[in-house]
């Protein structure tokens, strides 16, 4: 009977929850209307999720934001829960808008905030708290120093707008960057320009595959090498079509991808597979631990992992008996045209959940906009490549002094991740965003298998022509739901205000819902039987 009663409360408890995923939406709540004043004479839990990839530091440093905010208000109780993954935070935040428990405040993705509005008013719109003379960015009420809306980077917080409204603030920053070992370009015969051309980087890593008899390989005396290796490949894709002024998406969520742009750039991609001059992070590894071996001579990664490249890098993956010597340099990516450049902006920003109680989100508002202080930003920049998202951090004395200190140490002033933080500051101007909707976090990740699916093809010998491109796009479309991502924004350009294609991890929720039903449905008719051949 145990047995039973624990299957009758599950298929109570997903009765109660399938409704609510079907739409993905939450328990009703209210939109939020800022109140007159701040309850100061209540307490506030505030639950905080943040990623931190197992850093130490940053983890004192959220601590400490969490215990000097409580200082100064101490009625607002901060509770943090880390995660090591964006991609979890997205996962379980959609469960938990299905319950009605998601955090108050949430490190997170505004491609991941877009699928998150499908919920009735779940984020809290932050037009009117950004501006209130009281309680906004340097507002009259507000305990510590906090920026002012000019004071933002306008880049950074545009990123933060969906549907015309902000959503969010930026947290952190950082682009792509190209790790070069200067070294091995200069034993090729080529000299480093400020700024690479993929022509130029693909004939240099074309130059880098020649062997010896043996099968050696001459630039490096090793039977391993990879002279070009892309982390991100859907970074990589979603550049190249912007320096290639071709179509991607449109702000409306109608899907581009799939056109002749993108099957020339995949066509490039084959043949220097071909040679063996190219792959990528998820067929072959990190670039940085080839860079580090003397295996590679371009690899592509974000600014934030600079810590991770070059043989005095502070972070290593290799045994320090697989490190090579060599001059490490720091260029902007690869592009089309050297003299209008184009990379991408990308990093992590904070968005705010509603909740029944405004006074609720007014506390977790507060603590949000503790978060890019420029105490919290410089702690929190100086640990990685990232750069702060406020010009008042940027321009800080003590900030100021970091920069100034590169190279005076491989830890706290290593070279390589000040050139890194420099690169984006220097190209603020150059970087550029996708359009956000429901549907584009999809969308991104599509773009990137294409390039996975096109490098496969290759190494296992397939026929990679048009032909192949076509299926590959129709496979894509299929396997990421772009086709219903389309839908639903056509069906919002008619009028129809549906919440659009269930995110993959709704999809599986479902699934289990109805594999927990199956399970209880098939227990039921064993017992039934079990009790009818006792009756007999």
């Amino acid at each position: 009977m145990k047995t039973m009663r624990k299957l009758l409360a599950l298929a109570l408890l997903c009765a109660l929850c399938l409704p609510l995923a079907g739409c993905h939406g939450s328990k009703n709540t209210s939109e939020f209307v800022l109140p007159a004043a701040f309850d100061e004479g209540r307490e506030y839990e505030v639950v905080f999720w943040a990623k931190n990839d197992t850093n130490k530091t940053q983890t004192a440093i959220y601590e400490k934001a969490m215990a000097d905010f409580n200082a100064l208000y101490p009625n607002i109780h901060v509770k943090m829960r880390l995660y090591t993954d964006y991609g979890r935070i997205y996962s379980d935040v959609i469960t938990n808008i299905a319950t009605g428990t998601t955090p108050n405040v949430c490190i997170t993705y505004p491609d991941h905030i877009a699928t998150y509005l499908t919920g009735n008013h779940v984020v809290a719109p932050l037009d009117e708290l950004l501006d209130d003379p009281r309680y906004g960015l340097g507002g009259s009420e507000v305990r510590f120093d906090s920026p002012a809306r000019e004071e933002i980077v306008p880049q950074f917080l545009s990123e933060c707008a969906i549907g015309g409204h902000y959503y969010a603030l930026p947290f952190m920053r950082s682009t792509e960057a190209l790790y070069i070992n200067k070294t091995f370009v200069e034993k090729l015969g080529y000299t480093l320009p400020d700024v690479l051309t993929w022509d130029f980087v693909w004939e240099v890593s074309d130059a880098a595959t020649k062997k010896d008899a043996d099968g050696t390989y001459l630039l490096n005396g090793q039977k391993t090498m990879i002279p070009f290796i892309y982390k991100s490949t859907d970074n990589m894709m979603i550049q190249l079509l912007r320096q290639m002024n071709a179509d991607y998406s449109t702000a409306e969520g109608d899907i581009l991808l799939f056109n002749d742009s993108t099957k020339d750039a995949l066509l490039t991609v084959r043949d220097h597979v071909r040679t063996g001059a190219f792959s990528t992070f998820k067929i072959s590894s990190y670039p940085g631990n080839f860079l580090n071996a003397g295996q590679c001579v371009f690899g592509v990664d974000s600014t934030a992992g600079a810590t991770w490249m070059g043989p005095d890098a502070p972070n290593m993956d290799i045994a320090a008996d697989q490190v090579v010597d060599f001059e490490m340099a720091v260029r902007p990516i690869p592009q089309l045209d050297p003299e209008n450049p184009a990379m991408i902006s990308q990093g992590p920003s904070v968005c705010v959940f509603n909740k029944t109680d405004p006074q609720e989100v007014l506390a977790s508002w507060l603590f949000a906009q503790y978060l890019i202080s420029s105490e919290v930003q410089i702690a929190y920049a100086e640990t990685e490549g990232y750069v702060p998202v406020t010009l008042k951090a940027q321009q800080d004395p003590a900030y100021q002094e970091y920069l100034s200190l590169r190279g005076t140490d491989n830890g706290l002033h290593y070279g390589i991740k000040l050139d890194a933080a420099q690169l984006l500051m220097d190209y603020t101007d150059r970087t550029f965003v996708t359009p956000v909707f429901n549907g584009s976090a999809s969308l991104r990740d599509a773009a990137g298998s294409l390039i996975e699916e096109v490098v496969k093809g290759v190494r296992r010998k397939k026929t990679v022509d048009d032909a192949f491109i076509a299926a590959l796009y129709d496979q894509t479309a299929s396997q990421y739901h772009l086709d219903q991502i389309e839908s639903a924004a056509h069906a919002e350009e008619n009028g129809d205000q549906g919440m659009g294609p269930l995110p993959g991890t709704a999809v599986t929720l479902l699934a289990a819902l109805a594999a927990a039903w199956a399970l209880i449905g098939a227990f039921a008719l064993a017992r039934a039987l079990k009790a009818r051949k006792k009756a007999a």
